[in-house]
């Protein structure tokens, strides 16, 4: 609990038996639940996961996005945080980044990787292709944001209803971001983070993947011309954010 919040972080994992460890290894006090979705891993992933607390969902169908998607399912805090299983993503930023979203009264929140990495943490390829997918992001949405395939969220489980999510794979990461910022419910912004060095091996096949993203911010551009935007659900929260808790409640 932090603030008179349930702090939720939800990973998804495909053989991730190595970097999950480092992940939960230093995860703070203020997160209630950790769910790792076990993405049909063959190793030691979903075992190293529960030794170390997690509760482990496991979600057969292949795929980032459908990895999340059952995470998220799952996930029983107020406040989803979400981050890769690799140990890139700094766990200690947590406490920060719940604050910024609770004191600036915001609904979502996209973390920014492209300031201060680690040495080893990127390559020339992998930045200029986040920055050709971010600009064609920004130019058929209208939203600007510098990584736009950053996997470091933290949102307020109530919105998950509004965004229409349809991706099983990586492209779920920018659709998500689009479904938020393109959303006049909700206040939304990017914040900077550190970034380190993946644990384990890589799983994304850069060209591959690249390319399918590319393709997909198309296909959900004409997606939202065809069919307009999902409409809120009856009964969805009405008025502004919730306001921040009382400090003396902590």
């Amino acid at each position: 609990m932090y603030k008179g919040h349930r702090i939720s972080v939800v990973t998804p994992c495909y053989n991730e038996e190595e970097g999950i460890a480092v992940t939960l290894s230093d995860m703070p006090s203020c997160v209630d639940e950790v769910i790792v979705v076990d993405n049909n891993s063959t190793d030691r992933t979903a075992e190293v996961a529960r030794k170390l607390g997690a509760r482990v969902v496991v979600e057969t169908k292949q795929g980032y996005g459908a990895a999340y998607k059952a995470g998220f399912r799952n996930a029983t805090g107020d406040i989803i945080v979400t981050m890769d299983g690799d140990g890139t993503y700094p766990r200690g930023f947590i406490p920060l980044l719940v604050d910024v979203l609770l004191e600036d009264g915001l609904d979502f929140i996209t973390c920014d990787r492209t300031g201060y990495k680690s040495r080893g943490s990127g390559t020339a390829l992998r930045v200029f292709g986040n920055w050709l997918l971010g600009v064609v992001q920004a130019a058929l949405f209208w939203f600007y944001i510098k990584d736009s395939q950053s996997g470091m969220w933290v949102f307020r489980r109530d919105i998950l209803p509004l965004l229409d999510l349809t991706s099983d794979g990586m492209s779920l990461s920018e659709e998500l971001k689009i479904e938020a910022f393109t959303r006049r419910e909700l206040r939304c912004a990017e914040v900077p983070i550190y970034y380190r060095p993946r644990v384990g091996e890589s799983k994304l096949n850069l060209w591959r993947d690249g390319f399918k993203n590319l393709v997909f911010l198309f296909h959900k551009k004409a997606t939202h011309l065809r069919r307009g935007r999902k409409p809120a659900p009856a009964g969805w929260r009405t008025g502004p954010t919730p306001a921040p808790a009382d400090p003396a409640s902590e």
